[in-house]
């Protein structure tokens, strides 16, 4: 994968086995107990714009709607999102880590490695999905890893094989047209 400089500054560590399972106990207790911890950062900007805005609902719906999930069935929208925090039954749990000295530049680069690793994946048979949504859990991914205080967790990603009878895998998000996002200067 790409990175400016060769700096490569990604770690990545892996969960799969008893260490996979005693992971997701931990996370599934912690769940049940109600805890939560501190975001090391904002998945989505606060007061996100349009179109942007209307992409991220959209695509919200669509899947919520192939899994049978109405807008107003919150219990069950939680047990949906709970799902990630399994890597969603997939044998193999990745965390993708970096230094809090990085900047935006190498954010980009650990997103780099982390396509290049989910087109080998597909190359090989094998299917992924990137999860944002561990930056929910710093701390308890940080302690579990033995990572250092104040590393960067910048995603996880499941890997395995996905069931082609769940509805949830027929959901293809709708993508915005070349001339929505691209001008040509001539």
């Amino acid at each position: 994968a790409p990175s400016g400089g060769n700096v490569q500054p990604w770690k990545v560590d892996v969960l799969l086995g008893a260490r996979l399972d005693d992971f997701k106990a931990l996370i599934q207790e912690k769940l049940a107990r109600g805890e939560l911890e501190e975001p090391q950062y904002d998945v989505y900007p606060k007061g996100l714009w349009e179109p942007h805005r209307s992409y991220r609902y959209k695509v919200g719906e669509d899947m919520y709607g192939l899994v049978g999930i109405g807008r107003e069935d919150k219990l069950a929208r939680m047990g949906q999102l709970a799902k990630n925090f399994q890597f969603f039954g997939a044998p193999v749990g990745m965390f993708f880590t970096l230094d809090p000295r990085f900047g935006p530049p190498q954010w980009s680069d650990v997103g780099m490695y982390m396509q290049t690793l989910m087109l080998l994946a597909t190359e090989a048979g094998l299917d992924t999905c990137a999860q944002e949504s561990w930056s929910r859990w710093p701390q308890t991914v940080i302690e579990f890893c033995g990572l250092p205080e104040g590393a960067i967790v910048f995603s996880g990603m499941a890997l395995g094989f996905r069931d082609d009878e769940h509805p949830i895998n027929r959901l293809r998000a709708d993508r915005a047209g070349l001339d929505d996002f691209a001008t040509f200067h001539e």
